[in-house]
C-alpha cells in the first residue's frame, strides 16, 4: 500500500487476485469498525459480517483462482498492475459520517490496525499463488493405447510411427503407451518386439539411443484375456496409475480385426474412458463392406462414442500429397481460377501398387480393391480435389464441402467400371485364388453433378500387382482454342496439352507440362515439365504417413479422417456396383503380374475421350 503523490489517495499493489482478497479483508474489516460504533445495528451488521466471511471463503476463492489463471498466461516479465480502489472512498465517508467518534490517534491506531492484516493477507496469498502455480503448471498427460499391440500394423507402422513423434517432440515426457493383446507377455517383452523395428530418420540421429530408451521405458503391455470387459478395466486401472490423478487425455488405436471391433470398441466405451479429459479412438479400414454394414457399424460405434471421438484412419490419406491438395489450390492464385469445367479437360488418379504383403491371403477373400482403396482414399481425394473452397481450415468446415462433393457424384455405371485380377504362376511365390471373384484392379470414370465439374470426367485407377509403384494425380487442360501453332505441334494435338501433375511415387514431386520452343534455328515446338522435385528441393526425410495421422488425432485435426456422413455418401456410390457384381458374378478381366493391367481400362479411357497417362 502507498499513497498517490499526485492526490494523497491510497493505492494497492499487486495482482487482480490480490485486490479482490484484500478488498474482501477490508470491507469486512471496516464493517466490524463500524459495528463496534454503531451497536444499534449489531443484528444487520453481523449478519452482513457473517454473509461477508462466507463470500470471503466462497466467493473471492473462485474469483481469485480465475484471476490467477488468467495472470499465469501473462509474462512473468510484466509489471504488477497498480490498481486504484474505492475503498479508501468508502472509508472515507464512513469517517466524515462518524467524525465525531474518534480522534487523529484513533486514526493512527486504525491505520496500524490495517497495515498488519493486510501483510499477512499478502504473505498468505503469494504462498497460495506459489502452490497454486505448482499444482496447475503441469501440462495433462496423454495416454495411447494399441489395441491388438501384438499385430503386424502395430509392430511395423504404429510403434514406430509414436517413437518418431516422441523423438520430435510431440508427446508429451510423461506420456503414456500401452500394448494390450490376448497373449500372456510382461513390459520388457513387449518391449523387445518393438525395439527391433524402433529407428531414427536420418535427421533424428542426435540422441537416438538415449530416446529410444526413454520412450520403450514409457511403454507397458497389459494381457486382455478373453473377456474384453474385464481387460479394459485392467488397462484403466493402469492407465491411472500412470496418470497420478492429473488431468489425462486418452487415445485408443483399435488395430484389431472387424470381427472383433464392436466387441473391443463396447467394452472400451464403458470402462476405459477417462473423465478427466478427452477420449479418442482410432478405427482401421474397411469400415464395414457394404452401404448396410457400414450403417450397422456407425450407429453402433455412435451408441458409444460421439461423433467428434471417432478417426477412421486410411494411411493413404496420411501422404503428403493429400495434404498439398488443399494448400496448391487455395494459396496459389494461379491455379484457383482455373479450376473448373471452363478450363480443366479431365482429371485422373492413378494408384499402382506392386506385390506386397496385402494382397495375400484374406484381402481377396472378402475386401478387395473397392472396399479397401477406392471407397476411401480414391474417393476421399476426388473430394478434396472437387470440394468448394471451406469457410476456414477447421476439421468440420472441410468435411462439410467434402460431403456435398460425395452426395453431387452420379450413380455409377457398371459400364463404366472395368475389373481386373493379377494371375500368378507358382514361380512368382504368391497365393493364386484361381476360384475368387475378388478384384485386384478396378478402373472407372465418375462425373460430378454441379455447377464447377458438370461433364468433366474424373478417371481413377487402382491395381496391385503392376508394373511398379505409382501414386499420382494428372489434371489435363483444354486445348488453345485456335492454336496459332496448331501446325508445328503435329498430328497428336493431346501431345501437346497442358498439365499438372501432383506425384506422390515413385520420387513426390510437383510437375506442370507446358510447350514451348527448342532452342536453334527454324520454329520447332516441344513439350517439358517444369519440375518441383522434392528430394532435390527439400533435404530432409518425408515422415511416414502414420506419423501424419497419428499426430493429427492428437491435435483433434480431423479433416482427413471419414465422418459418418461421408461414410454414407461414399458407399452410396459403390454399392449399386458390389451388388451388380456379387449378383452377375461378374469376373474380373486377368492381367499379368506385374504387368499394366487389364486392356479394358485402355477401352475405357477412349470412350470418355480421355488419354491415358501412361510410362
Amino acid at each position: 500500500v502507498s499513497r498517490s503523490p499526485t492526490n494523497g489517495h491510497l493505492l494497492l499493489h499487486g495482482g487482480a487476485a490480490n485486490y479482490r482478497r484484500r478488498f474482501c479483508g477490508l470491507k469486512l474489516w471496516i464493517l466490524e469498525i463500524l459495528d463496534i460504533w454503531q451497536p444499534k445495528r449489531e443484528c444487520g451488521r453481523r449478519g452482513e459480517i457473517k454473509r461477508l466471511k462466507i463470500q470471503n471463503n466462497d466467493q473471492c476463492r473462485e474469483q481469485e483462482e480465475l484471476s490467477l489463471l488468467h495472470e499465469r498466461k501473462a509474462s512473468e516479465s510484466d509489471q504488477q498492475s497498480i490498481l486504484t480502489t474505492d475503498v479508501v472512498a468508502e472509508a472515507e465517508n464512513a469517517t466524515s459520517q462518524h467524525a465525531g467518534k474518534f480522534t487523529s490517534s484513533d486514526h493512527s491506531k486504525i491505520s496500524a490496525e490495517m497495515a498488519a492484516p493486510k501483510a499477512a493477507s499478502s504473505s498468505l496469498l503469494q504462498t497460495s499463488s506459489a502452490s497454486y502455480h505448482i499444482q496447475h503448471d503441469v501440462e495433462p498427460s496423454l495416454c495411447i493405447a494399441v489395441i491388438g499391440a501384438t499385430g503386424e500394423l502395430a509392430r511395423r507402422k504404429i510403434f514406430p510411427a509414436l517413437f518418431a513423434l516422441y523423438y520430435s517432440g510431440f508427446l508429451p515426457e510423461n506420456v503414456g503407451i500401452f500394448g494390450y493383446s490376448r497373449k500372456n507377455l510382461t513390459d520388457d517383452d513387449l518391449r523387445s518386439i518393438i525395439a527391433s523395428t524402433l529407428t531414427c530418420r536420418v535427421d533424428h540421429q542426435e540422441n537416438c539411443g538415449d530416446k529410444m530408451d526413454a520412450f520403450l521405458n514409457r511403454t507397458f503391455y497389459l494381457n486382455g484375456g478373453y473377456d474384453n470387459k474385464v481387460g479394459m478395466s485392467k488397462l484403466n486401472a493402469r492407465m491411472e496409475q500412470i496418470e497420478d490423478g492429473t488431468k489425462a487425455n486418452r487415445i485408443f488405436y483399435l488395430s484389431v480385426p472387424q470381427e472383433a471391433l464392436l466387441d473391443v470398441a463396447s467394452s472400451l466405451a464403458s470402462n476405459a474412458q477417462t473423465l478427466k479429459g478427452w477420449n479418442r479412438i482410432i478405427i482401421e479400414k474397411p469400415f464395414g463392406l457394404d452401404a448396410v454394414s457400414s450403417h450397422r457399424l456407425t450407429q453402433y460405434l455412435l451408441s458409444s462414442f460421439e461423433e467428434k471421438q471417432i478417426y477412421r484412419i486410411d494411411h493413404l490419406l496420411g501422404r503428403n500429397l493429400i495434404e498439398n491438395l488443399t494448400v496448391l489450390r487455395f494459396s496459389n492464385l494461379v491455379f484457383e481460377p482455373l479450376w473448373s469445367r471452363t478450363f480443366i479437360r479431365n482429371i485422373q488418379i492413378n494408384l499402382s501398387e506392386e506385390l506386397g504383403a496385402q494382397m495375400q491371403g484374406r484381402y481377396f477373400d472378402g475386401y478387395g480393391i473397392i472396399r479397401d482403396i477406392v471407397h476411401s482414399h480414391i474417393l476421399q481425394t476426388i473430394a478434396l480435389l472437387a470440394m468448394e473452397p471451406p469457410i476456414s481450415l477447421d476439421g468440420e468446415d472441410i468435411r462439410n464441402e467434402k460431403v456435398k462433393v460425395l452426395r453431387s457424384i452420379r450413380r455409377l455405371d457398371p459400364s463404366d467400371c472395368i475389373l481386373g485380377q493379377f494371375k500368378a504362376s507358382s514361380e512368382d511365390k504368391v497365393n493364386v485364388f484361381t476360384n475368387s471373384l475378388t478384384p485386384t484392379f478396378f478402373a472407372a470414370a465418375l462425373y460430378i453433378d454441379n455447377a464447377r465439374w458438370d461433364g468433366v470426367p474424373f478417371l481413377i485407377k487402382a491395381g496391385m500387382g503392376l508394373i511398379k509403384h505409382r501414386v499420382e494425380i494428372r489434371i489435363q487442360f483444354h486445348h488453345v482454342p485456335g492454336n496459332l501453332y496448331r501446325e508445328r505441334i503435329g498430328h497428336n494435338i493431346d501431345l501437346a496439352t497442358n498439365e499438372l501433375i501432383l506425384r506422390d511415387a515413385p520420387d513426390e514431386a510437383i510437375l506442370v507440362k507446358v510447350n514451348n520452343k527448342i532452342p536453334g534455328l527454324g520454329l520447332q515446338l516441344d513439350a517439358s515439365e517444369l519440375n518441383l522435385l522434392y528430394k532435390d528441393k527439400y533435404n530432409m526425410e518425408v515422415p511416414d504417413s502414420y506419423e501424419h495421422l497419428l499426430l493429427d488425432v492428437i491435435d483433434g485435426d480431423n479433416h482427413l479422417f471419414m465422418r459418418s456422413d461421408e461414410l454414407a455418401a461414399a458407399w452410396s456410390i459403390l454399392t449399386p456396383v458390389l451388388k451388380e457384381i456379387d449378383k452377375k458374378n461378374i469376373a474380373p478381366e486377368l492381367y499379368e503380374l506385374g504387368g499394366r493391367g487389364p486392356v479394358g481400362a485402355y477401352y475405357l479411357y477412349a470412350k470418355h475421350g480421355v488419354r491415358w497417362a501412361d510410362e
